[in-house]
C-alpha cells in the first residue's frame, strides 16, 4: 500500500464528479484508490500499483505547479498510461499537447494518436493507416500547421484522389475551385478549426497553402522538346527514362527516379535576364531567392510559374533570382588535336583560312611564347612576319621540298576549323563537352585575345567578349554557363559603324559583331596575359546572377515531369537554367490515400524534396478504386516497410474519436466480415 499526499483541491480535482476520474482509473488498473484526509493510498496488484503511483505522483507535482485539468483530460491520460505503461501523466501534459495557431490546443487521445504525432515529429514520412474517425487526418493538418508557425516549413501542400470524378472533374458544374472542393472539404474543415477563416482564406491565396487533388499537385512539368543537359550531352525531356542519369545543380551527374507524362498542358516561356529560356506548364516549381530573402540569409523558396507571373519586378529590380551551378558540369576529360588554350588564341587572333599557313596576328610577346610552348616537342616553328604578324610553320618542310605536313594545319583540318573566317569560326565539340580544365582554357585563349577585362567607377570589373561569328558566340555562351557563370550578349550592326582604319585607310566593317558581357564564379580566372589579368584581380569579378525577366503563354503542349535523385532537388534544363520538381521545405500530406493508384504513390513519394515531411493517411477497407489497379497504399505498405526514415502507424477501432457509435459500427461491421470469410 502506497501513500501520497494532496491538498484538498487536488484531491477534488483527481476524483472528479462522483468520483468518476479515479473510478476510470481503477477500471483500467487492478488497483483501488482511497483518500483520508489529504493522503491518498493506493492498494492492489503491484505492477498496477507502481502504474499507479507515478500517475498520482505526477499529478501532484503538476498540480502543485499550477497546472490545471479537466475531467476528459484526465481520462484520456490515464486510457493512454494504461495502454503504454513507459508513457507518463507529465509526458500527456507536457510534450504530447500542442496550440499550433493559439485558437486550440491538440491533444491525443489515444496512445496510438501519440506515437502518431511523435512518428511525425522524428521522421520525414509517415503513414497512418486505419479506420475512419481516427484523427489521422485531423492531427496530420495540426502538425503541418504547427510546423508552418514555427518556420520549419515554408508551405503546407494538402493533398486526396478524386476518384469518383475520375480525377477529370471536367463533368462537374462550376470552376476549378468548385469542382474540387467536395473532395477537400475535410482538409479545409481541419484548417478552419485550427486557424481564423481570414487567415487561411490569406495563406491559401498566397499559395502558403496549397489544397489540390492528386491529379493537379502532379502537374509539374517541361514540355517535351526542352533539352536537359546529361553525361552524353542534351537530351530532349521526352526521351528521359528511369535510370538515366542527367546533369544536377553541383554539376555532377543524378540519377532519375521517376517519370510522369502529364500529356497537353498550357505551358510558358519563362525568360532569364541573360537571354535563357524555356518551357514550363504553370505548376511547374522553380527555386528562386529574393533581395529579401538574400538579405534575412534566407534558403530558397519554392514557387510555381503561375504564382510568379505579373510579380516579376520589386521597386524597378527583377525579383527573383535563380540559383546557378555551384560547380562547373563534370564531363570527363577527351584527349584533343590541339592544346585548349592555344586553340582559344587562334580562334581569337588566328588565320586559319586554309589558303595559307595558320597564321597569328598580336602584339603581346606573352601570347607567342605560350603558343611556342604549347607547341614544344613539335616540329612546328612559331615566326615572326611583321611587327605584330607572326606564321606557324613546319621547318622541316623545306628541307624535303615542301612535302612534309604542318600539325597545325593537320588538327585545324581534323577539326572541320581549316577554311573558317571570322564570321564562321565555331568551338568544336570535343572542346564543348569536355573536362571543366579544358573548357576553362579554350575560354581563357578567347578571352586573352578578342576579350578583357573593363572598369566602372563604383562597379565590379566586367569581362567582355567580342566576336563576329553567331556561332562562335553561342559556343562562348555554352563554356561560359557550363562554368556556373552568365554572359549577355548585343548585337553592332556592321551597317551604319564608322569604319576603322589600318595603314591610313578606312576599311569598313563587313559583319555584325557580337558583344558579350560576362561574368564568372569566384575562383575561375578568366585572364591568363598578365595585363588583363592584373586589372580583373586588382578590381574583383563580381557576382554571376541570373533572374526571371519575362514569363508568357505560347499554347498547349505534351508534357512531362521527371525527379531526381539530388538532396536539393535541381537538375539542368535548357541554356543551363536550374529547375525543380520536388516539394521542398514543405509539409506534405496525402489524405485517402487508399484511392491512389501504384504509379500515383509512387509520383507523390518521389516528389518529396529537401527538408520536407509527408505524412500518408488512408483506410484500406474503404478502397474505391475501378477494378483491376493496384492501391498505391497497400503496395507502399509492403515495398517501404523498414525504410529507414518511413514510419507505419496503425490505428483501431479504439482510436475512433467520433461519435461512440462509430466504435461499435466499425467492430460489427470487422466481426462480420470474420463471420463471412471476407
Amino acid at each position: 500500500m502506497k501513500k501520497i499526499e494532496l491538498p484538498p483541491r487536488g484531491i477534488e480535482t483527481l476524483f472528479g464528479v462522483h468520483d468518476q476520474n479515479i473510478k476510470y482509473l481503477e477500471s483500467l488498473l487492478d488497483v483501488r484508490v482511497g483518500a483520508r484526509g489529504q493522503d491518498l493510498t493506493i492498494d492492489g496488484d503491484p505492477k498496477d500499483v507502481a502504474t499507479a503511483e507515478r500517475i498520482l505522483d505526477d499529478f501532484a507535482h503538476l498540480f502543485n505547479e499550477g497546472k490545471t485539468f479537466t475531467d476528459r483530460e484526465l481520462r484520456e491520460a490515464f486510457a493512454q498510461i494504461a495502454e503504454d505503461r513507459a508513457y507518463s501523466l507529465r509526458d500527456y501534459f507536457t510534450k504530447a499537447r500542442f496550440n499550433p495557431t493559439g485558437k486550440k490546443q491538440v491533444a491525443p487521445k489515444s496512445a496510438n494518436q501519440r506515437r502518431y504525432i511523435e512518428a511525425i515529429q522524428n521522421k520525414d514520412i509517415v503513414f497512418g493507416i486505419g479506420v475512419a474517425g481516427t484523427g489521422k487526418t485531423y492531427l496530420a493538418v495540426a502538425m503541418a500547421v504547427q510546423a508552418l508557425m514555427q518556420k520549419q516549413v515554408s508551405r503546407i501542400v494538402l493533398a486526396r484522389p478524386a476518384v469518383e470524378a475520375g480525377e477529370k472533374l471536367g463533368f462537374l458544374p462550376g470552376d476549378l475551385q468548385d469542382k474540387v472542393d467536395p473532395y477537400l472539404r475535410p482538409l479545409y474543415d481541419a484548417l478552419f478549426d485550427l486557424i481564423d477563416a481570414e487567415r487561411v482564406t490569406k495563406l491559401l491565396e498566397k499559395r502558403i497553402i496549397e489544397v489540390a487533388p492528386l491529379a493537379f499537385m502532379r502537374g509539374r512539368a517541361l514540355a517535351l522538346d526542352c533539352k536537359l543537359l546529361t553525361p552524353n550531352g542534351w537530351q530532349e525531356m521526352g526521351s528521359i527514362k528511369i535510370g538515366d542519369d542527367v546533369t544536377g545543380s553541383d554539376g555532377k551527374p543524378t540519377r532519375v527516379i521517376g517519370v510522369f507524362p502529364q500529356g497537353k498542358k498550357k505551358v510558358y516561356r519563362v525568360t532569364m535576364t541573360d537571354g535563357s529560356s524555356t518551357l514550363a506548364c504553370g505548376e511547374h516549381l522553380w527555386a528562386v531567392r529574393t533581395a529579401s530573402d538574400k538579405r534575412r540569409n534566407k534558403p530558397l523558396r519554392i514557387l510555381q510559374t503561375q504564382e510568379m507571373m505579373g510579380d516579376l519586378r520589386c521597386f524597378h529590380q527583377y525579383r527573383y533570382e535563380l540559383p546557378l551551378l555551384s560547380a562547373p558540369v563534370q564531363w570527363a576529360f577527351r584527349h584533343t588535336p590541339l592544346d585548349p588554350y592555344s586553340l582559344g588564341l587562334l580562334l581569337g587572333d588566328g588565320c586559319i583560312t586554309g589558303k595559307t599557313v595558320p597564321t597569328f596576328c598580336t602584339s603581346d610577346a606573352e601570347l607567342i611564347s605560350s603558343l611556342e610552348s604549347a607547341f614544344s616537342g613539335t616540329p612546328l616553328s612559331v615566326r615572326r612576319k611583321s611587327r605584330i604578324d607572326y606564321t606557324i610553320t613546319n621547318p622541316m618542310a623545306k628541307n624535303c621540298g615542301g612535302s612534309l605536313p604542318n600539325p597545325l594545319t593537320q588538327a585545324l583540318r581534323e577539326l572541320n576549323l581549316s577554311g573558317t573566317y571570322s564570321s564562321t569560326k565555331f568551338i568544336p565539340e570535343i572542346y564543348l563537352y569536355n573536362s571543366p580544365m579544358v573548357r576553362l582554357a579554350v575560354l581563357q585563349g578567347l578571352l586573352d585575345t578578342d576579350g578583357g577585362p573593363v572598369i566602372q567607377a563604383g562597379r565590379t570589373c566586367r569581362i567582355q567578349y567580342t566576336t563576329t561569328s553567331d556561332g562562335l558566340k553561342d559556343d562562348v555562351l555554352f563554356l561560359v554557363r557550363s562554368l556556373g557563370g552568365v554572359a549577355y550578349w548585343r548585337r553592332r550592326k556592321a551597317e551604319g559603324r564608322t569604319p576603322g582604319f589600318a595603314n591610313g585607310r578606312a576599311i569598313g566593317y563587313r559583319n555584325d559583331a557580337f558583344v558579350m558581357d560576362i561574368r564568372l564564379p569566384k575562383g575561375l580566372e578568366p585572364f591568363r596575359l598578365k595585363r588583363k589579368a592584373d586589372v580583373y584581380r586588382e578590381h574583383g569579378g563580381g557576382r554571376p546572377a541570373r533572374f526571371i525577366k519575362n514569363i508568357e503563354p505560347v499554347g498547349e503542349m505534351e508534357t512531362q515531369c521527371i525527379s531526381v535523385a539530388a538532396p536539393d532537388s535541381l537538375y539542368v534544363t535548357d541554356d543551363f537554367i536550374l529547375t525543380h520538381n520536388t516539394l521542398a521545405d514543405a509539409f506534405i500530406i496525402l489524405d485517402e490515400a487508399q484511392n491512389t493508384t501504384s504509379e500515383q504513390m509512387k509520383m507523390f513519394l518521389t516528389r518529396i524534396g529537401f527538408g520536407s515531411k509527408a505524412v500518408v493517411t488512408g483506410d484500406v477497407t474503404q478502397i474505391d478504386l475501378p477494378a483491376g489497379k493496384r492501391c498505391g497504399l497497400i503496395e507502399a505498405e509492403r515495398v517501404l516497410s523498414g525504410v529507414e526514415g518511413i514510419e507505419f502507424v496503425y490505428f483501431t477501432e479504439k482510436d475512433v474519436v467520433r461519435h461512440r457509435l462509430v466504435q461499435l459500427i466499425i467492430r460489427a461491421y470487422e466481426d462480420h466480415s470474420k463471420r463471412s470469410g471476407m
